[in-house]
């Protein structure tokens, strides 16, 4: 940032850097009308002669406002009461038919009746018996406070215009693309300064931003009282410059429609108007309200909010921690000249005597003592993790060498039990439909004789059987037991036991009856019958 010298007179003091939020967003603005004009020259025979021209109409200072580029000038920067097909009309007559004719926007006459005729009938407006046909465009370019300098700039429209030249005017540009961002904006008041001798600057660019032409600053003071109809004035309060026509050179140079902003929140009151030995400020409410008719409200982007954290940090003297500040702006808007040139500086001081950051950390350490060394803790904190990590490798090693459980089989690896395969349950065999129901009944009488093949049959039809005894096949079971009741040594049925009988006598005393057996179900048979009554079965099978 350029700050113009301020002679001795107004050396009175102002803050530093008080216009930082503002120069990044003051742009240079040109305006050009392009004119295409057509001569029909009928002298000797009809010709055609066309011609363009690029008349400048004005030129100034703006500020951008918001992010997406709209600019704040004033109305006769970008627009001329003087009519340019006028000024073409002399151009091109004078041009073709080679008489001397001003390059200006007067209506000029010629001494020959014919082609003075002919000239009148050139200027506008058109009629049927026209000799010239032009056609008027204009060409509004930004240049914005960007290093390195854009020369081509980028194009803007109107989107509204005062009813004066000295109103305010809108600019939107037209097809810039400035990245997700956007511009840097300057700051508005919310009213304009009453106390008399008010200190402010005023900012500007007399001619396209460069290297070598920064923006200009100059401070000034305001007079007390409201703006009024002719704008606020300016005044020295101690008398001793007059500031009107210093500030009124500056409108001639091109700080016309620049920003004026207040001393002490650096944020733009009003814009600059006037020129030759005057100059005058109209107020920030003009300004606003011309906003809001274009539908362009001003305010602040990502770049400004950025900007402004690291101009705290600057202007506070903390130079290492505007370092990285300034190159988060610079990130954002890599053109942004303050930020680069501050970043320079703070680098330049960063950690040096300067640095606020730098006395203020010497300061505590000499307070301190020095202070406790942190390496120890480091130390055992190291030490200690090392004890842990090894405690539980151990224990993990031990854990595995013994045998699992099998109750607990399958959760090494998964941690999850693994349950105990389920007993199987022996199924029943079908039932047989077709067999013959038998009823199997345990016994717990001794075990019963069993007839040798080849020993005489007892028993009905026998020759040795004695009357009622038991019916037997050869080599055939014969379930021959004593009632449960009956005590040993007896016969059936009370009787004795028959003489000669022993280990293997089948002989017992006659008429005595025996107690026979089912041989398929081992239940008692009843006497004389041919079935047993529990199974069915033949009692002589």
């Amino acid at each position: 940032m350029a700050v113009t010298a301020v002679a001795p007179a107004l050396a009175h003091e102002h803050p530093s850097g008080i216009t930082d939020l503002v120069t990044p967003a003051v742009v240079r603005v040109e305006a050009t009308a392009k004119v295409d004009i057509t001569l029909f020259d009928r002298a000797d025979e009809l010709v055609h002669v066309e011609r363009s021209y690029e008349v400048p109409i004005g030129s100034g200072t703006g500020t951008v406002v918001n992010p997406d580029g709209a600019v704040v000038t004033l109305t006769r920067v970008v627009e001329t009461g003087k009519d340019v097909a006028v000024y073409a009309a002399n151009r091109i007559f004078a041009e073709h038919h080679k008489v001397k004719i001003p390059d200006d926007f007067e209506r000029h006459k010629l001494g020959d009746d014919k082609l003075d005729h002919h000239l009148q009938e050139c200027y506008p407006p058109k009629s049927s018996t026209a000799t010239c046909i032009a056609d008027v465009s204009t060409e509004i370019r930004i240049f914005p406070n960007i290093a390195p300098a854009d020369a081509e700039g980028f194009r803007a429209e109107i989107a509204r215009a005062g009813d004066g030249p000295d109103s305010p005017a809108v600019l939107v540009p037209v097809g810039r693309a400035d990245g997700g961002a956007g511009m840097p904006t300057a700051p508005l008041a919310a009213k304009v300064p009453d106390k008399e001798g008010s200190p402010v600057a005023v900012a500007g660019f007399t001619g396209r931003p460069a290297a070598d032409r920064p923006e200009t600053v100059e401070i000034a003071h305001l007079q007390a009282g409201g703006a009024g109809d002719g704008g606020r004035r300016f005044k020295d309060p101690e008398g001793k410059a007059d500031e009107p026509v210093k500030l009124g050179a500056l409108v001639d140079k091109g700080l016309l429609g620049g920003p004026v902003i207040e001393d002490k929140k650096g944020e733009v009151v009003g814009l600059l108007v006037g020129g030759g030995k005057e100059a005058r400020m109209i107020g920030v409410r003009e300004i606003t309200t011309a906003l809001a008719e274009a539908k362009a409200p001003a305010r602040r982007g990502p770049i400004d909010a950025a900007f402004e954290q690291a101009l705290t940090r600057f202007h506070t003297g903390y130079y290492g921690d505007a370092v990285p500040a300034f190159q988060r702006v610079l990130d954002l808007y890599p053109g942004h000249v303050v930020a680069a040139a501050h970043l320079k500086t703070s680098q330049a001081k960063r950690g040096t005597a300067e640095d606020e950051g730098t006395r203020r950390a010497a300061a505590d350490e000499d307070a301190g003592g020095g202070g406790v060394p942190l390496w120890p803790f480091l130390a055992g904190g190291g030490v200690l993790v090392a004890a842990v990590a090894a405690g539980a490798l151990l224990l993990w090693r031990r854990g595995a060498a013994q045998d699992p459980d099998p109750a607990e089989a399958g959760t090494v690896e998964t941690g999850v039990p693994v349950p105990e395969p389920p007993v199987a349950i022996p199924r029943r065999p079908p039932v047989d439909e077709g067999a013959n129901p038998t009823v199997v009944v345990g016994r717990s009488f001794p075990a019963l004789p069993k007839i040798a093949p080849g020993d005489p049959p007892t028993g009905p039809g026998g020759p040795s059987a004695a009357p009622g005894g038991p019916s037997t096949g050869p080599g055939r079971p014969v379930l021959v037991a004593r009632d449960p009741g009956r005590p040993e040594g007896t016969a059936p049925n009370g009787g004795d036991t028959a003489p000669g009988a022993g280990a293997g006598a089948a002989g017992t005393n006659p008429g005595a009856a025996v107690q026979k057996y089912c041989t398929a179900c081992g239940m008692r048979l009843g006497h004389a019958h041919r079935f047993c009554g529990f199974c069915g079965h033949p009692a002589e099978a």
